[in-house]
């Protein structure tokens, strides 16, 4: 994965390349993102992370349906597409300039059937109700303002009794070893399982990841039954 630059006068475009040294496949996406602006309209580090992780196992993807939340420039979304999956790209919708640039980068990259859909975390609306079977979540870098973490957490739990096989992919980049989301899994019947990045990344293309080693990869997935009544029993 190797990302390259180009400067526009008000925004950038960022090509991101993903390869495979044993059958030689490579993909290419193109994300343009507003200049000088946060959160949702810039490639954050979490993003290419993650955005590997679905590269690396991509033939579990095609012809599954895939939602991202919190999707911003839509880069991991973006790789699932050109991958064969069935995606729904979704931000808040309260900032329709994030949505907007999920549109941008699905021009960019010659995709038009990709849906694109508000879905504020924590709130459930009807457009949220009326979403398809989901097979895989994705969200990167979700967990960046503790205010969040819950809402995501809701969200994500709903979706999840919802397709009770559905997994959550996410990566979050480490800012303080005291933000946890350990007691918000809990309360809403989640388990978490870290994915060393190494088994996903190779050296060469460790290289080329700027702030991997404080990028975490977790998979989220529901609690069974019995490891609910287990942390029941504990916490009583």
């Amino acid at each position: 994965m190797n990302p390259n630059n180009t400067m526009c006068e008000f925004t950038s475009t960022k090509m991101f390349t993903f390869t495979d040294e044993d059958s030689e496949e490579l993909l290419e996406v193109i994300i343009p993102e507003i200049a000088e602006a946060a959160y949702g309209m810039y490639t954050w580090p979490c993003a290419p992370v993650l955005a590997q992780y679905v590269w690396y196992h991509r033939h579990r993807l095609h012809g599954k349906n895939v939602l991202e939340i919190g999707s911003g420039t839509a880069l991991t979304g973006i790789v699932a597409a050109k991958c064969g999956a069935h995606v729904i790209l979704s931000d808040s919708g309260l900032h329709p300039e994030c949505l907007e640039n999920c549109h941008r980068s699905c021009r960019a990259n010659g995709l038009i059937d990709v849906e694109i859909t508000p879905i504020t975390w924590g709130l459930i609306t009807p457009n949220f109700l009326s979403l398809p079977q989901i097979h895989f979540i994705f969200g990167s870098d979700c967990f960046y303002d503790t205010k969040d973490f819950e809402d995501v957490l809701v969200t994500v739990s709903f979706l999840l009794h919802q397709n009770p096989l559905a997994e959550f992919w996410c990566t979050y980049q480490e800012r303080s070893a005291s933000r946890s989301i350990k007691f918000y899994l809990q309360k809403w019947g989640l388990q978490a399982e870290f994915v060393p990045t190494d088994t996903f990344f190779t050296k060469e293309q460790t290289n080329d990841a700027p702030g991997l080693d404080s990028v975490h990869m977790i998979l989220i997935t529901l609690l069974t039954d019995s490891q609910v009544q287990m942390s029941s029993a504990i916490s009583s």
